[in-house]
């Protein structure tokens, strides 16, 4: 097929409409995935929706093609203006989604929820103390890493614990 040809036939379907794109709102990370009746699934829709949160059209079409496929797809959407209001048009439109927190964490909480010292804290997970008391004492803020890192102490330490350990043989 030609240029022109195809020119053509993209100018009979019209303009491509900005739609009802959100004018405020903050960036998301999410996590999108299909949902459990596939014959529900509208896949334009999703896309569009995501549009609407100025994730870009071909950014967008891939993540939901991908969660069509059953990966596991993590995207950020630039402007949300309602986790709640996204997560009901996913679902009306067949895809589950979850968010990725980036929320703080209270370093001071997880450690003595633990029952452990600074010193046994920092030990038991790899971590320095200095970079500990500095985020306790608020001097310092965990970069997105340690954020993270935290967050799986905080959730799963035993996990946390079991990835660091090394065999013995």
């Amino acid at each position: 097929m030609t240029q022109s040809v195809l020119r053509e036939k993209l100018a009979r379907l019209g303009p491509v409409l900005e739609g009802d794109r959100v004018t405020s709102g903050s960036r998301e990370v999410v996590i999108l995935r299909l949902g459990p009746n596939l014959s529900a699934t509208k896949t334009i829709s999703a896309t569009m929706s995501l549009r609407k949160r100025h994730v870009p059209t071909l950014k967008a079409k891939r993540a939901v093609e991908a969660a069509v496929a059953g990966k596991y797809v993590i995207l950020e959407a630039p402007m949300v203006e309602d986790l709640q209001a996204l997560a009901g048009e996913m679902k009306e439109f067949g895809f589950s989604m979850s968010v990725v927190t980036n929320k703080g964490v209270d370093v001071k909480r997880i450690r003595e929820r633990l029952g452990m010292t600074q010193e046994q804290f920092a030990l038991t997970y790899g971590l320095d103390v200095d970079a500990i008391r500095n985020w306790e004492y608020g001097r310092r803020e965990p970069d997105q890493a340690a954020k993270s890192y935290l967050t799986v102490i905080d959730r799963r330490p035993e996990l946390a614990q079991d990835a660091l350990a090394a065999a013995v043989i």
